[in-house]
Formats: structure tokens, C-alpha cells, sequence
């Protein structure tokens, strides 16, 4: 028991570093978080729980990719401390499939959030509430602040 127990402290602590070295992975995490945020604060969007699950699958595939992308550089950092080209090619490759995976992940989005209702009554809600503005304006700066000033790179060096 106490091993299962320490492989998921691994596993946290895998997430986390990625969470604070990466910023595509704050980039995707801060997406998801507005998105289920929209989606459970308030009722403008219909969405089944079949529509949940596949946004669920999409979300999970995108950050998986980019945790595996993210341990593919720096196995390939280590390795080859100098430029190789096709070390280069594998971080490309592994950069393209994470891209590939955000790309359909929005397409899945659109195809189950594209209602032009729900946006109308989300605006309009805004509009009778602006107080609510300046409340996304804050938590807007605060994800920007996540995104671009949180965390260090921390590549070539040891945690």
C-alpha cells in the first residue's frame, strides 16, 4: 500500500512541475478551467453527459499529450546536451501531435458549445451585471499573470 501510495505522490509531483515549467500546459489548464467554469456556474449551455464526457476525454488527451511532449524533451535534453537534428525531429514530432490534439480538442468544443443562444443570454447577463465584467477583467490579468509569469523553466537543471 505505502508504494501505491508513493507512486501517486510521483505522479502529482510530475503534474505540478509540468504545471510550473510549462506554460502550454498553464495555457491549457487555465482553457479547461474558464470552459467548465462557463459551463457549471452558469445554465446558458445545454450539454448532455455524453457532451461532458467526450470534452472530459478531449480535455485529458490534450494535457496527457502534453506531459508526454514535456518528458520526451528532457529525456532528448539529457541525452544530447548539443544541437542534433534528429533530436529535433522527435521534439518537433512531439510538439506536432500535442498541436494536433489542442486543434481537434477545440474542434470537439465548437461542435458541442456552438450555441449561439446560450452566448446571447451569457452576454446579455454581463450586461445586467457589470459587475461580473470587472470580475473576469480580474481573473483575466490573474490567468495571464498564471500563464506568462508563473513558474520557472527549469530545463538542464535538477528539480
Amino acid at each position: 500500500m505505502k508504494a501505491l501510495l508513493k507512486s501517486f505522490g510521483y505522479a502529482f509531483a510530475g503534474i505540478g512541475r509540468t504545471i510550473r515549467t510549462e506554460r502550454n500546459m498553464r495555457i491549457h489548464l487555465a482553457v479547461s478551467l474558464y470552459m467548465y467554469g462557463y459551463l457549471l456556474i452558469y445554465d446558458f449551455f445545454e450539454v448532455s453527459r455524453t457532451g461532458f464526457a467526450v470534452l472530459f476525454l478531449a480535455n485529458a488527451l490534450v494535457m496527457m499529450g502534453e506531459m508526454i511532449n514535456t518528458a520526451l524533451e528532457n529525456v532528448v535534453d539529457l541525452v544530447e546536451r548539443k544541437y542534433n537534428a534528429l533530436c529535433k525531429a522527435a521534439k518537433d514530432a512531439a510538439a506536432g501531435a500535442v498541436l494536433i490534439g489542442a486543434i481537434f480538442s477545440v474542434a470537439v468544443g465548437i461542435a458541442l458549445l456552438w450555441q449561439p443562444q446560450a452566448f446571447r443570454a451569457l452576454f446579455a447577463y454581463y450586461r445586467a451585471h457589470p459587475v461580473w465584467i470587472a470580475v473576469l477583467a480580474v481573473s483575466l490579468a490573474l490567468t495571464a499573470w498564471f500563464i506568462f509569469g508563473f513558474g520557472k523553466r527549469t530545463k538542464g537543471k535538477t528539480p
